[in-house]
């Protein structure tokens, strides 16, 4: 059986394969290093010396396309990342996907210096190289867990924030509230302020803040609680918490936004899914989390 000839890119620092068909990247390792035994090709994947795309991949039965480029580094590959707090998803040259557990600070606040999902990435990071650095794109309240990401780059990070909404393809929650909700599925309108007490509120007024749009639509629910998906058009400051507290239903161990109860010992928000443009490559990436096994059990 003839095989197209995977094309070898000059690179400076790492040995560059285009790939030109699509199939398993063991598969792909075997038939372009033909002289390596199974063995000492799995042994470059454990040791992070393997790259598509310039994301470091471990996983033998990744998928390969027609495009791909695969990349062998040179000597062991960067520092297996090893974090009871944050798990990444994705990490390139330019970006770092992670899913964050709830109780970690997204980043450090003027009154706040603990240990953070930025100060972790960072020391990540710099561990590879003292020079790397790491910039924050969007934020997660420190007890909404879920994916979040990262730049390596100030001017990646200026592009994303710029053109979030043309970058974000689709960006969701799951959340858990208060009571039965009446309404299988509605979108929330108002403008967002913030008070001298540092709350977010809805003003009267429309035009008066700023404009944020909230849809939501029922999973699952019972008589004391809901479960909604809920799809941002807008990211504000404490959005889905307050538009869940004035629609009469507070997320759930959401004290400062007037839950009663917290029946999970944590509150019950979590980032699902985030699906954007990547701002070099502009190839679609899609991230998906787990709905949390606590907030299954609740209902």
């Amino acid at each position: 059986m003839v095989r197209n000839k995977p094309h070898k890119v000059e690179s400076n620092s790492n040995s560059d394969y285009e790939v030109v068909q699509s199939g398993e990247l063991m598969t792909f390792l075997i038939q372009t290093f033909p002289e390596k035994s199974r063995t000492t090709i799995k042994s470059l994947l454990v040791h992070r010396q393997v790259k598509v795309n310039d994301a470091i991949i471990t996983k033998y039965n990744h998928t390969l396309r027609v495009g791909d480029t695969v990349s062998i580094i040179k000597g062991k590959g960067p520092v297996e990342f090893k974090s009871e707090d944050i798990k990444i998803l994705f990490e390139d040259d330019y970006i770092i996907v992670i899913e964050k557990e709830a109780g970690l600070l997204s980043i450090a606040t003027s009154n706040e210096r603990e240990r953070t999902a930025y100060s972790i990435l960072r020391q990540h990071i710099k561990d590879e190289n003292p020079k790397n650095q790491i910039f924050i794109i969007h934020r997660l309240d420190k007890e909404t867990s879920g994916i979040m990401m990262f730049a390596k780059d100030v001017k990646i990070q200026e592009t994303l924030q710029k053109n979030w909404h043309s970058a974000v393809l689709e960006r969701s929650y799951i959340a858990i509230v208060e009571g039965f909700v009446a309404k299988k599925e509605d979108t929330i309108t108002s403008w967002l302020k913030e008070s001298s007490a540092m709350k977010m509120h809805s003003s009267d007024k429309p035009d008066d803040g700023q404009i944020a749009v909230t849809k939501y639509n029922i999973i699952k629910q019972d008589k004391q609680f809901s479960m909604l998906k809920v799809i941002l058009d807008t990211g504000r400051k404490n959005q889905i918490r307050v538009h869940m507290k004035e629609m009469g239903h507070p997320v759930v161990g959401d004290k400062k936004y007037g839950a009663k109860t917290n029946p999970i010992q944590r509150m019950g928000l979590h980032a699902n899914l985030l699906v954007f443009k990547h701002p070099i490559t502009e190839a679609e990436l899609r991230f998906e989390s787990p709905i949390p096994r606590k907030f299954k059990r609740l209902l």
